[in-house]
């Protein structure tokens, strides 16, 4: 059974930094990319930030490019998430997920995988 558990979630002021982080783990765990998304009370949930292993390419979404930085350790099958200049829009649960299906980080559906999400919360 695959498992993806994120940590590092909380409650931040606008202005302050967070760090998440996201370990994989299961005998049949297999993933080309791995990345972050969010969804904000009401919204549809976004893509955030990914990470393709192969090449180590990294793609933003336009609302975070600059201010959050995505990483991993493919050997781990983790992948972390350095938020900063947090604002109070980047209030959502963020889900960690891989791809298992889909071959677009940034498109990733139902039967990809996906952890369980972990709460951020910027006040302003």
């Amino acid at each position: 059974q695959v498992q993806l558990v994120e940590s590092g979630g909380g409650l931040v002021q606008a202005g302050g930094s967070l760090r998440l982080s996201c370990a994989a783990s299961g005998r049949t765990f297999s993933s080309n990319a791995m990345g972050w998304f969010r969804q904000a009370p009401g919204k549809e949930r976004e893509f955030v930030a990914g990470i393709y292993w192969s090449g180590a390419s990294t793609y933003y979404a336009s609302s975070v490019k600059g201010r959050f930085t995505i990483s991993g350790d493919n050997a781990k099958n983790a992948v972390y998430l350095q938020m900063n200049s947090l604002r109070p829009e980047d209030t959502a649960v963020y889900y960690c997920a891989a791809a298992r299906t889909s071959s677009d980080i940034r498109l990733l559906g139902p039967s990809d995988y996906w952890g369980q999400g972990t709460q951020v919360t910027v006040s302003s």
